[in-house]
C-alpha cells in the first residue's frame, strides 16, 4: 500500500488500516467488527500458525495409510482385486492409458506431497525468515490453496466407479480404506493452507529489512 507523499510501500496495519479476511474490505485500526459482513477484525492472527502445523501434521498422518492401503476393491465370481493408489495407476498405464495414469499420479501424488512441502515451508519462513520477498511467498500461497481441491480427484474416480459399476453377481467395485484416509488428508492440508496468515509473512520481511523482488 502506498499513501501519497512517501514512495515506501506499507503494510494495512503500518497505514493504520486493518483488512477483513472474509470480504477483504479495509477498515481504520481498532474497528472490531466488519460492518460489511459481520466478520470479527483482527490485525494478526497470532494463533495462525498454531493450527497450520497441526492441521499438517493430521494430514500427513492420514496421507501414509493412503498410499499403503487400497483405494479400490473389486470384487468378482473369480476373485478380488485391490490397487492402491501407485499400483491403479501403473496398471491403468499397463493398458495404455498413460495420460489418465499421469493425471491420477499428479492428483494424488505429486499435488499432496508439493502441498506439504509448499506449507512447511511458508510456516518456517514466518519464524525464521526466508531470502524469498513477502510477495513471491503470498503468491506461492495463492497457489498453494487454487490447486489443492484438484488432490480429490482420485477420491471423485473411485465414487464415480462405484456408483456407475452396478453388474451386481457378476462384479462389483467399492472404495478401500485409502479413499477415506486420502479424503481426510486433502480436507485437513486444504485447511491448514485456510488457517494461514499470509499478513505474517510481511511482517518478518518488515523486521528483517528485506527489500521486495
Amino acid at each position: 500500500m502506498e499513501i501519497p507523499g512517501n514512495t515506501e510501500l506499507l503494510t494495512a496495519r503500518e497505514a493504520g488500516l486493518v483488512t477483513c479476511q472474509r470480504c477483504a474490505r479495509v477498515w481504520p485500526l481498532g474497528t472490531e467488527e466488519c460492518a460489511r459482513c459481520g466478520s470479527t477484525l483482527q490485525s494478526r492472527d497470532l494463533g495462525s500458525l498454531n493450527r497450520v502445523w497441526a492441521l499438517w501434521v493430521a494430514g500427513l498422518i492420514c496421507y501414509i495409510p493412503a498410499n499403503l492401503y487400497p483405494m479400490l476393491v473389486t470384487d468378482t465370481l473369480l476373485e478380488s482385486s485391490q490397487s492402491t493408489i501407485v499400483g491403479g495407476a501403473v496398471e491403468i498405464a499397463k493398458h495404455g492409458s498413460y495420460g489418465i495414469a499421469a493425471i491420477i499420479l499428479i492428483a494424488s501424488v505429486l499435488i499432496p506431497v508439493g502441498k506439504f512441502l509448499a506449507i512447511a515451508y511458508l510456516a518456517t519462513s514466518v519464524k525464521r525468515g526466508s531470502n524469498t520477498s513477502a510477495e513471491r511467498r503470498t503468491h506461492m500461497y495463492e497457489v498453494v490453496e487454487f490447486i489443492g481441491r484438484w488432490s480429490m480427484i482420485d477420491v471423485f474416480v473411485v465414487a464415480i466407479l462405484s456408483a456407475l459399476v452396478q453388474l451386481s453377481v457378476v462384479a462389483s467395485i467399492h472404495p478401500g480404506p485409502a479413499s477415506l484416509t486420502f479424503a481426510l488428508s486433502v480436507i485437513f492440508t486444504m485447511l491448514s493452507a485456510q488457517a494461514f496468515d499470509t499478513r505474517l509473512f510481511w511482517d518478518r520481511q518488515e523486521r528483517e529489512g528485506i527489500t521486495l523482488g
